[in-house]
C-alpha cells in the first residue's frame, strides 16, 4: 500500500502521514503514527509494486464466495499519462460480478474528518455497471466478501443506461443503508475522474468530482437516518370559511340584456310543408341556422379576490420521536476497503485510493496524480478514437470494395482472391495491425511527452 504516488522506495514524502515498514518479501505495511494519512494506496506505477506487477496480488484479496468471479488486472489501460505509474486494477471480464479487497489496520472516524477518494476510467465505455468502493468493518471475512456483506460506506459513480447515472452515497446507520436523496450525477465519458467523499464531525458533508465540489449540505438533511425534526400538528385543521380563491368571478357584472348566446337559431324563413301531417309526422319543428348575433357563451369577468386568506398552511410541532444523535456518522473499526462490483462490459481502471483525516491533503494528492494526468490521458485518447475511426472507415471502404466486385463478378473471377485472402492466418493479420498501430503511436509520442510539461 502507497499514498497516492507520494511514496517512493520506501520513504515517506511528508513525514506526518505514517512510516512505511518494508516487510521480508518486498511488500510494505503502513503503520499510522499521526493523523495526516490513514491509509493511501497506489495500485501501480510505484516501486512498491513494480516491476513484480502481481506485487499487488499480496496486498488485495479476491473473495471466493462465488467460484465465478470476475478477475482483475493490473494495466494502464489503452490511453494513460504515464504507462507505469497510470497502472491501476482493471476489471476484465464482461457480464461479471467483481469480489476484491484489501485490508489495514482499524481505525475509528469518530471526531475525525473522513475522506474517502480515488480515480477511475471506464474507458470502455460503460454501459451498465459500478464503479463505487466499499468500505468494510474489520469482521468482514474478506474471502466471503459478497454484495450482501455488512458495510459501512459506499461511494462512487453507479451507471445503467443513458439517464441512470448518478454518484453512489450510502451510509449505514444503526444496521439499516441509507441513500442520499439528492442525485448527484457522474461523469459517464472515457476519461480518468476523481471521486471525493469528505464526512465532518459536524455531521455536515461534501462530494468532489476532479476536486470540485459538485454537492454539500448536512447529513441530517440529505439522508433519513433520524426521524424529522417538526411534524403536521395532528389536531389542527383548515377553517371551513378559509378562502383560497386567489381571484374569483365579479358578482356585480351583469350579462348584457341585448347578449345572444345562441349559436344556432331557427330558419324565419323556413316554412312547414302543406302535406305536414301532425297525426301522423309529430309536431314540425324547423331547421337550424347559424346565429348571426352569436357573440359566443357569456362569462362574468374575473377579479381579486377581495377575502382571499392565501393557501392554509398546516401547522407543525415539535415531534416528539425525534432525538439528535452526535453519533450520526461515527465508525468504529474501519477496516478493509474493497470493490464490490457488477459490470456487464468490463475495462474501468480504479487506482490512487486514498483514506485520510486532511481535507487539503487529499485535494493535493489528487492534483500529483490524476491532476498530472488527464491532460495528456485526454490527447491520448482523442488520438486513439481518431485512430479507430480511420481504421473503421478503411474497413468499411474495402468491405464496399468486395461487394461491388462480387456484384460485377458474374464468372466467380474474384473467388480465388478472396481464398487467397482467408487463408492468412486471423493471428498474423492482428499481429501486423497492432504493429502498424503501434507504430504510428510511437511516432506521435515524442510529440506528446514533449508538450507534457506545457499542460
Amino acid at each position: 500500500m502507497v499514498m497516492g504516488h507520494d511514496f517512493r522506495d520506501g520513504v515517506v514524502s511528508d513525514d506526518k502521514a505514517g512510516d512505511v515498514n518494508i516487510m521480508e518479501d518486498g511488500q510494505p505495511e503502513i503503520e499510522v503514527k499521526a493523523t495526516k494519512a490513514v491509509l493511501g494506496m497506489a495500485t501501480g506505477g510505484d516501486p512498491l509494486t513494480s516491476p513484480a506487477e502481481d506485487g499487488w496480488k499480496k496486498r488485495w484479496v479476491e473473495s471466493k464466495h462465488k467460484p465465478d468471479y470476475g478477475k482483475f488486472q493490473l494495466n494502464a489501460g489503452k490511453f494513460y499519462g504515464d504507462s507505469e505509474k497510470d497502472k491501476g486494477l482493471q476489471t476484465s471480464e464482461d457480464g461479471k460480478f467483481y469480489a476484491l479487497s484489501t485490508r489495514f489496520k482499524p481505525f475509528s472516524n469518530e471526531n475525525e474528518t473522513l475522506v474517502i477518494q480515488f480515480s477511475v476510467k471506464h474507458e470502455q465505455g460503460i454501459d451498465c455497471g459500478g464503479g463505487y468502493v466499499k468500505l468494510f468493518p474489520s469482521t468482514l471475512n474478506q474471502e466471503d466478501m459478497h454484495s450482501e456483506s455488512e458495510y459501512y460506506i459506499m461511494f462512487g459513480p453507479d451507471i445503467c443506461g443513458f439517464g441512470n447515472n448518478k454518484v453512489q452515497v450510502i451510509l449505514q446507520y444503526q444496521g439499516k443503508y441509507h441513500e442520499n436523496n439528492k442525485t448527484i450525477k457522474c461523469k459517464i465519458n472515457k476519461d480518468t475522474h476523481l471521486y471525493t467523499l469528505i464526512i465532518r464531525p459536524n455531521a455536515t458533508y461534501e462530494v468532489k468530482i476532479d476536486n470540485q465540489q459538485v454537492e454539500a449540505g448536512t447529513l441530517e438533511d440529505d439522508w433519513a437516518f433520524l426521524p424529522p425534526r417538526k411534524i403536521k400538528d395532528p389536531y389542527a385543521r383548515k377553517p371551513r370559511k378559509w378562502d383560497e380563491r386567489l381571484q374569483i368571478e365579479d358578482p356585480e357584472d351583469k350579462k348584457p340584456e341585448d347578449w345572444e348566446d345562441f349559436e344556432y337559431i331557427p330558419d324565419p324563413d323556413a316554412k312547414k310543408p302543406d302535406d305536414w301531417n301532425e297525426a301522423m309526422d309529430g309536431e314540425w319543428e324547423g331547421p337550424l341556422i347559424p346565429n348571426p348575433k352569436y357573440k359566443g357563451q357569456w362569462k362574468p369577468r374575473i377579479i381579486d379576490n377581495p377575502n382571499y386568506q392565501g393557501e392554509w398552511i398546516h401547522p407543525e410541532i415539535d415531534n416528539p420521536k425525534y432525538k439528535p444523535d452526535p453519533n450520526i456518522s461515527h465508525y468504529y473499526n474501519i477496516s478493509v476497503l474493497g470493490l464490490d462490483l457488477w459490470q456487464v462490459k468490463s475495462g474501468s481502471i480504479f487506482d490512487n485510493f486514498l483514506l485520510t483525516n486532511d481535507e487539503e491533503f487529499a485535494e493535493e494528492v489528487g492534483n500529483k496524480t490524476w491532476g498530472i494526468r488527464k491532460d495528456i490521458e485526454k490527447q491520448w485518447r482523442e488520438l486513439y478514437e481518431e485512430m479507430e475511426k480511420r481504421k473503421k472507415e478503411e474497413e468499411d471502404v474495402k468491405k464496399k470494395e468486395k461487394e461491388e466486385a462480387r456484384k460485377y463478378d458474374i464468372w466467380g473471377l474474384e473467388e480465388g482472391s478472396e481464398e487467397d485472402f482467408s487463408e492468412e492466418p486471423e493471428n498474423d493479420r492482428e499481429i501486423k495491425e497492432y504493429d502498424a498501430e503501434r507504430a504510428f503511436l510511437d511516432e506521435t509520442e515524442e510529440f506528446h511527452v514533449d508538450r507534457k510539461d506545457e499542460l
